[in-house]
């Protein structure tokens, strides 16, 4: 876990009474560094009551605004020291400041122990929120494996999002709750690992986006319109993403590596020399590729 102190447990009980209990108000939230992510996720928590949403400090009011205007809710405020005292704090900068806004807000006075400070990097573990600990708070990382990039969108998509967790018991019990509540699947993974984790989603989003500018760039020197190759590379994209899901990776492999064509890769290889940093990836794929198809004919044997 990131820390050794935990919360007290009232929060808990605040935010997500046992059945039977009378119910209570839901859990205090404010968002610091309020972009698409926290957007979103303020959206769905404000409209489905997953937490009250009191605060939101961004670096300008005008972004701040923008952010209640979407969310629907809470309250513009200019600094640390204006942001009332919250059950939960959401730091939504990007990864180079969440420990520094982490200090800054815990030297605010703001943090005690029952307090819970999370933020959603794909790529930091909660260890970026000692500051928090160090002031009795309880603290997580849980990273929607989502791109933002459309806030309406997922925010219209979000049930069924996969998102991985780690943290303090405690400050999980309740978020796991939050998440659960607005239709997250939480998956538990290892501090150390995150890193290694958040390169898994790297290469199935953001690099997948630069393939099909690749495949695009490609298509455009061999003539195609850059609009028509687009349309070139949807189905062919979509059926085998659909295929490599319905029936494995290996399975679904096709192509000229899948069935032995070397001949045909020399060739590709070959015309691609002209534009040299396409024919060295070519080259990286296709050694991949290479073990791949190994593998789908070993199953096959």
């Amino acid at each position: 876990m990131a820390g050794t102190a935990g919360s007290t447990g009232a929060v808990g009980q605040l935010a997500y009474p046992d059945s039977g209990a009378a119910q209570r108000q839901p859990a205090t939230l404010s968002i610091i560094g309020c972009g698409k992510l926290g957007r979103t996720l303020g959206r769905l928590w404000h409209t489905q009551n997953g937490f009250v949403l009191l605060d939101i400090l961004n670096r300008s009011a005008a972004s701040a605004q923008q952010a209640i205007t979407f969310i629907g809710g809470g309250t513009a405020v200019a600094s640390y020291a204006d942001l009332r005292p919250a059950d939960v704090y959401l730091i939504g900068v990007g990864d180079d400041q969440i420990a520094a806004c982490c200090r800054t807000l815990a030297a605010a006075g703001k943090l005690q122990a029952g307090s819970i400070v999370f933020h959603c990097s794909g790529a930091l573990s909660s260890l970026a929120l000692q500051a928090a600990v160090a002031c009795g708070a309880a603290v997580a990382s849980v990273h929607p494996i989502r791109s933002f990039a459309d806030p309406q969108q997922v925010a219209t998509d979000f049930t069924g999002t996969w998102c991985g967790s780690e943290g303090d018991a405690d400050a999980l019990d309740i978020l796991g709750q939050a998440f659960s509540a607005i239709g997250a699947q939480l998956v538990s993974i290892q501090p150390e690992q995150k890193t290694l984790y958040h390169a898994a989603a790297v290469f199935a989003s953001n690099y997948l986006v630069t393939l099909v500018d690749v495949a695009r760039q490609t298509y455009v020197a061999a003539g195609i319109p850059p609009e028509l190759a687009l349309k070139l590379i949807e189905p062919l994209l979509c059926e085998s993403a659909a295929n490599a899901f319905r029936l494995g990776p290996a399975a679904a492999l096709s192509g000229p590596i899948a069935r032995g064509d070397i001949a045909t890769v020399a060739h590709h290889q070959q015309a691609l020399q002209q534009q040299p940093h396409l024919a060295a990836l070519y080259r990286q794929f296709a050694d991949a590729t290479s073990e791949l198809a190994a593998r789908k004919k070993s199953s096959e044997q």
